[in-house]
């Protein structure tokens, strides 16, 4: 069976957050709004005070940590007695994550609202749990995608511009996800085979993020809306949640995270440029052709995204401990079971140095 997860209509444009009421209204009058204290100052009081301008009344908490199990149940607790129907989540990532676990839970309707272009998690179905620590602990699969998706271009072009090369980073990963279990054998997140649709979508989002990715980043430099910015946006937001594959640990990420645990407290990176290098030894596993991989490395370099080991704080690692991360992503890599060929930790540790060493052959 063929299937495609999507929101039941997304809208995207500047000042996207103040002139659709009449689509919020018809979803509910008492909304949860979900926000962190950083988002609050920016937006959410000023988004507050125009969904009451239209007659609705509001309740509002942060989120400032982690999705853990935890935090979860902490949440329900403070809105207990509060009449609430609807959810919406309006920020990052992680209130993305609370906001659609909130709304699995009260059965409620979910409006997602980011402000920021780094992940596609307004549009997917699925929530990342960690434990109270930050490593992750589970996987929530939703029966459903938000009602409606609003993404607010002018609020998403104030927000830092190494977010949004984040999420060029991680949709053009979601990409290689998609690819992967796309095989004869493959199935997606839904217990499916992907679509024609989903095919289509990934395509045109890969051509996308090559095509504009560089005009977009200087525009967030200016904070200016422009049309490859809005390309990006829908890239980096819808194509890539729709086409992605829904696979939650890649072979990419495990792999980065694995670098940046060997850097420790020298490196902090974002979700997407821990991914991008991991992107780039994926590709080398697969033997992929060398433009291909070239052509990864100039987007990234272009967009200020981490290509060496150097730039991981690891120029000096000795193998064994390369060795290492390739022993974990074995582990934690849901993906590496849909490559075509058996991937050893060894032949990961291998594949890091070759990127290394190919990046540093190209400057």
């Amino acid at each position: 069976m063929k299937a495609l997860a999507s929101p039941s209509r997304y809208i995207q444009g500047k000042d996207a957050l103040f002139e659709h009421a009449k689509e919020l209204l018809s979803l509910g009058h008492q909304p949860l709004l979900l926000c962190d204290s950083r988002v609050f100052d920016l937006v959410g009081e000023r988004f507050i005070a125009y969904l009451t301008r239209y007659g609705m009344r509001v309740t509002d908490r942060r989120c400032d940590g982690i999705v853990s199990e935890n935090a979860i149940t902490h949440l329900l607790a403070d809105i207990s007695g509060q009449r609430v129907d609807m959810i919406i989540g309006l920020g990052g990532g992680e209130t993305m994550d609370h906001a659609k676990v909130l709304a699995d839970i009260l059965a409620l309707p979910l409006v997602a609202a980011p402000t920021l272009a780094s992940t596609g998690a307004p549009t997917s179905s699925l929530s990342v749990i960690y434990t109270d620590e930050g490593t992750i602990e589970n996987y929530r699969h939703h029966g459903r995608s938000a009602d409606l998706v609003l993404v607010d271009s002018a609020v998403i072009a104030q927000a830092p511009r190494q977010l949004l090369a984040s999420g060029i980073a991680n949709a053009l990963a979601s990409q290689m996800d998609g690819r992967l279990v796309q095989q004869p054998d493959g199935s997606v997140e839904l217990g499916t085979t992907s679509s024609l649709a989903t095919l289509a979508l990934g395509r045109q989002c890969q051509q996308t993020l090559f095509t504009d990715g560089r005009a977009a980043m200087q525009d967030c430099e200016q904070q200016r809306v422009t049309p490859a910015l809005e390309n990006i946006i829908e890239a980096n937001i819808l194509l890539s949640g729709l086409s992605g594959g829904g696979v939650a640990f890649t072979l990419a990420l495990a792999i980065g995270s694995g670098l940046t645990a060997l850097a420790g407290d020298r490196c902090h990176l974002t979700h997407g440029e821990k991914i991008a290098y991991g992107t780039l030894v994926e590709l080398q596993l697969e033997n992929r052709p060398l433009g291909e991989l070239n052509r990864y490395i100039c987007l990234y370099q272009a967009i200020e995204i981490p290509t060496t080991l150097a730039e991981f704080h690891l120029e000096t690692a000795h193998y064994d401990d390369l060795l290492w991360v390739g022993q974990q992503a074995i582990l934690t890599a849901e993906t590496i079971h849909h490559l075509s060929m058996d991937v050893t930790a060894a032949a990961i540790a291998q594949a890091i140095l070759a990127v290394d060493q190919h990046v540093r052959s190209l400057n």
